[in-house]
């Protein structure tokens, strides 16, 4: 029997599929650093425990083949959204007691694989229930839906929460321990109705377990994707800018929200809530999406090759800003906003031209796969490995000289970005 399709639209389902996609990765990798902070941890300690919370991300490689091989990637969909959804609400119920640090932090964990392997299912998912015209058109419909997805969570989940803590619904909300497990509830609720709502809106596309065909042993499959990675042509040069070029930016993502929300007498802006939410959640995430889509189309325009040095200045150069807020320190919210949404400009425009050489060093023999490889492997060394320690080098140096180191360590994207071969 051939592939099953229902009348559901494209617009129907693929918007909320990438919400649902972005809302579990920002409560345990974003939004978590604001709540521990709160809780009295360290920069140190929120860095280690939230970096480690990304380990799902790096490893998803090793168990995706099982994932194409069982069952049907809607129904792990479903059934992860389902997990996600009734872990976020349990979040709510370990914070008002005495082992909320180690309850919340081992259902992060759990949300982490679960979210990693929806990641998976929905990305595979988007390729077999779309036509080739229609994968192109809907790109930048899940590109948004994803950063909006970041700006709920992010930005407006915050901000609710800093209005709680204000007195907005009464005492009884007011404490730490009470306004975020009202966050999680709400979060856990969305992620209940999302998968309520994909139950009836996924389209039927694959075909069940018993009629699919015979599939290579996974760990064949697994040695035959390695195989080709690695006799890809200059793989040497291509793994240290897969590994090193978002370094700056891999210390820096867990570090600026924290810089921003610490007092005055820790080095930090004294952001509240409600404003970090605005301006970094919300501002931020749109200046984000706005250099990715510029990007995006620079690089189309005028290839790969002629656009990587300007890129790459975009998102090393505006680092810089925070060396500015961290010296000349302010309470003008226009001013850090503008800072703010300087640098994420910068980055958007940058991640577009790093994402754009995964995809063409991906091409050719099991490209999908591959990619995969290369995603794990940025995540690795941009965002997993930087983030844990930032925290302890931030703590030891203090606002004003990390962010100096960062500067420094631009160094590291120019070297990496001097030796890649780019073809095209």
């Amino acid at each position: 029997m051939g592939n099953v399709r229902n009348t559901s639209k494209p617009y129907a389902w693929v918007p909320s599929l990438y919400l649902s996609e972005s809302l579990p990765f920002s409560a345990v990798m974003l939004i978590s650093v604001i709540m521990f902070k709160e809780y009295g941890l360290t920069d140190a300690q929120i860095t280690l425990y939230t970096g480690w919370l990304g380990l799902p991300w790096v490893i998803k490689p090793l168990w995706s083949p099982i994932i194409d091989g069982m069952l049907t990637k809607r129904w792990w969909i479903l059934m992860t959204q389902f997990f996600m959804g009734t872990g976020l609400a349990l979040v709510a119920f370990t914070l008002p007691t005495s082992f909320w640090l180690q309850g919340s932090l081992a259902l992060f964990m759990l949300i982490a694989f679960a979210s990693a392997t929806h990641d998976i299912s929905a990305d595979g998912f988007y390729i077999l229930g779309l036509s080739d015209h229609d994968q192109e058109l809907y790109v930048g419909v899940r590109n948004t839906f994803y950063r909006i997805g970041m700006v709920i969570g992010q930005g407006g989940l915050v901000m609710l929460v800093g209005k709680m803590q204000e007195g907005l619904f009464g005492e009884s909300f007011s404490s730490v321990a009470s306004s975020w497990a009202v966050a999680f509830v709400l979060l856990g609720v969305v992620m209940l109705l999302l998968a309520t709502y994909h139950s009836v809106m996924l389209p039927r596309v694959e075909k069940t377990t018993d009629e699919k065909e015979e599939r290579t042993d996974v760990f064949t499959d697994f040695y035959l994707t390695l195989k080709s990675f690695v006799t890809r042509p200059h793989v040497v040069s291509a793994l240290f800018f897969i590994l090193l070029f978002r370094l700056p930016e891999g210390l820096l993502t867990k570090i600026v929200p924290l810089f921003l929300t610490r007092t005055t007498a820790e080095g930090g802006l004294a952001l509240s809530d409600v404003n970090f939410g605005l301006i970094y959640g919300t501002l931020g995430v749109i200046g984000l999406l706005l250099g990715g889509i510029i990007g995006g189309w620079a690089v189309s325009r005028w290839g790969l090759k002629r656009c990587l040095w300007p890129l790459v200045l975009c998102i090393t150069l505006p680092d810089a800003v925070y060396v500015y807020l961290s010296y000349l320190p302010t309470d003008d919210l226009w001013l850090i906003g503008t800072c703010v949404c300087i640098e994420q400009i910068g980055y958007g425009l940058g991640f577009a031209a790093y994402t754009l050489f995964l995809v063409t060093f991906s091409r050719g023999e099991r490209s999908t796969s591959v990619f995969s490889i290369c995603t794990a492997g940025q995540y690795l060394g941009g965002v997993m490995l930087p983030g844990m320690v930032s925290g302890l080098i931030s703590d030891s140096l203090g606002y004003q000289q990390f962010f100096l180191l960062i500067m420094l360590l631009c160094l590291v994207t120019f070297a990496v970005t001097a030796f890649v071969k780019i073809t095209s």
